[in-house]
């Protein structure tokens, strides 16, 4: 081997394994896995000259560099004071990543601030969100596009994207803003409706080109970026409770005194807050990454078991009262959404495990949960093709038949994948890349559903 960087595709997998496990410590910043890997290259290189073969090489590295378990507290120690300043804003004080750190939440609350004008410029037009100038319909098209350019834009600063990448970024988002405002759409048509829902999914599938800092065909960047969205829903979520409490009493307060903010909260501190939170929990993902606790094991602990429950408790009991699925738009997508977590928690536990250790009770736990997700799938299916059947082809009844077959083949080839886990025939790593492969069906189906339903089904 005469040079590192000439290794095989096998020996780059095994090198991709260790890095992923490297980067799941809590000490270890991407910056000190790119100086790890380099160090374990070089040892391989080395250990190539003196006649060792790609896998020998590997391990004999591997092992030089020391335990990682141990490895991360050196790193803890070694930095503790990097990690203590960057759990809270301090305004002042020398560290190593406190200006970044700081830059970074100003460009952050900076394009959230913009976020907020850019959903009131249509009042400038006559267009509001409430009032009697309300236009709920054009806010629910254009909605994502009030905010993921903003969050693109930070993306692209923080990961310093070319030019020619950032054109490619903003191809889809402008595509988007001329489809969903130029289509003649029916008011209150299946096909609008299907695009406000669609829409922001296709565009934030687009993000994650930005967030990988253009190698969105790596397969560590497109896990990287499934860890990221879970993490960002939920300091979504608690922002989004902060600001429901903070709406509460800002009208208390007033009330107080005589007066109604109901027009306030409704007309300002809604629609502002929803747009600039999403540009806000993102900036703490990133700004906390590596410092707490990866929340991907808390969370498949917790709800693995409990959303197991669930599917066996409702088909158990589709089984005893003998009732099917109702196929009504509400009941398609309450449905789909349950099916997305499942495909969800089976990330987030996938990319939390070591890739080298062997199967656990908690693997067996996810296979049936895997497995009822199928049963389910195959039964909405079943139901929507007979309503097909019965009352022909409408645009809800083909996107839900499209996005149920989606998640049937990803959940089918995935039961296979972790049954030859948990049978010790492969390694956990086939289903990883499986997962993360399989991202670009859902972004071409979104957009089938975004640009070419409306066509198919006359706008309807």
């Amino acid at each position: 081997m005469a040079d590192a960087h000439e290794a095989g595709p096998v020996l780059e997998e095994r090198i991709a394994e260790w890095r992923s496990y490297v980067r799941r410590q809590q000490a270890i910043h991407t910056v000190d896995a790119d100086e790890l890997e380099d160090h374990l290259r070089a040892q391989m290189a080395e250990l190539g000259k003196a006649g060792l073969d790609e896998e020998e090489a590997f391990l004999i590295a591997a092992k030089r560099i020391g335990q990682l378990d141990t490895l991360s507290r050196e790193f803890a120690r070694e930095y503790s004071e990097r990690l203590w300043k960057r759990l809270v804003l301090a305004p002042t004080g020398a560290g190593l990543d406190t200006g970044t750190w700081n830059k970074e939440g100003l460009v952050a609350v900076g394009l959230a601030i913009l976020a907020a004008i850019a959903i009131k410029l249509p009042e400038l037009f006559g267009v509001s969100l409430v009032g009697p100038k309300t236009d709920q319909a054009f806010y629910a098209r254009n909605f994502s596009l009030f905010v993921l350019p903003f969050l693109a834009g930070f993306f692209a600063w923080k990961r310093e994207l070319k030019p020619a990448d950032r054109w490619m970024l903003a191809t889809p988002f402008v595509a988007a803003a001329l489809l969903v405002n130029l289509y003649p759409f029916v008011t209150g048509g299946s096909t609008e409706s299907l695009e406000a829902i669609h829409l922001p999914l296709a565009l934030w599938l687009v993000l994650g080109f930005a967030y990988a800092g253009g190698r969105w065909r790596a397969h560590d960047q497109r896990m990287h970026y499934v860890r990221f969205s879970g993490e960002w829903f939920i300091y979504y979520a608690l922002i989004a409770f902060g600001g429901g409490v903070l709406m509460m009493f800002t009208m208390f307060i007033f009330r107080a005194i005589g007066l109604n903010a109901q027009a306030l909260v409704q007309q300002w501190i809604a629609p502002c807050g929803a747009v600039g939170a999403v540009i806000v929990a993102a900036w703490l993902v990133e700004a906390k990454q590596s410092i707490i606790e990866n929340l991907a094991p808390v969370l498949t602990t917790i709800f693995t078991p409990l959303f197991t429950i669930l599917l066996l408790g409702f088909l158990g009991t589709m089984a005893w009262t003998g009732k099917g699925i109702h196929v009504e738009r509400e009941a398609l997508i309450g449905f789909d959404l349950l099916l997305v977590l499942v495909v969800g928690l089976l990330l987030y536990a996938i990319s939390a495990r070591d890739s080298q250790a062997g199967p656990r009770f908690f693997d067996w736990l996810q296979l049936v949960l895997v497995i009822c997700a199928l049963v389910v799938d195959a039964f909405a299916l079943w139901a929507i093709a007979a309503r097909i059947t019965d009352f022909g082809f409408s645009p809800n009844r083909v996107a839900a038949l499209g996005e149920n077959i989606i998640l049937l083949v990803n959940l089918a080839w995935s039961a296979v994948l972790y049954a030859r886990f948990l049978g010790r025939r492969a390694a956990i790593a086939p289903l990883e890349r499986w997962q993360t492969s399989y991202l670009p069906v859902y972004f071409v189906w979104m957009w089938v559903v975004v640009a070419g339903f409306p066509l198919i089904f006359n706008f309807q």
